[in-house]
């Protein structure tokens, strides 16, 4: 099983954030924390990096009902998704996949809204 799902864009980075940011909060998530893997890497270590962030998304309804049933849940969120601009060019916008995620949770009541969060976050991909 993969962990993640994507989806390559000829446009600007930006533009990609925009839109990826757009279709989350389409999807109920928001945005809690963005990291600038390139901008950190640059004052860290001081190297270059291609253009890569991370974005944490949260719908905070499923992040509610996840941690009714498993209250360590909160280890494993938000929803990463991540941008990154391609060496031949694009932008990949891929998001984890929460099933593949919660495998490493002996909880079956996670399986229903970790497959519903799935189908959120694939549907913000593939709507890109």
């Amino acid at each position: 099983m993969t962990y993640h799902f994507s989806r390559t864009l000829n446009t600007t980075f930006a533009d990609a954030e925009t839109r990826i940011i757009k279709h989350l909060a389409e999807e109920g998530f928001g945005v809690l924390s963005e990291i600038d893997v390139q901008a950190t890497l640059k004052k860290k270590l001081d190297v270059d990096f291609t253009p890569y962030k991370i974005l944490g998304a949260c719908n905070p309804n499923f992040a509610y009902q996840a941690l009714q049933v498993e209250p360590h849940i909160g280890t494993m969120l938000p929803c990463n998704v991540i941008l990154r601009e391609l060496p031949e060019g694009g932008i990949e916008v891929s998001a984890v996949d929460p099933l593949a995620s919660m495998q490493a949770i002996d909880n079956p009541e996670l399986d229903s809204i970790a497959g519903q969060v799935r189908d959120k976050l694939k549907k913000a991909i593939s709507s890109l």
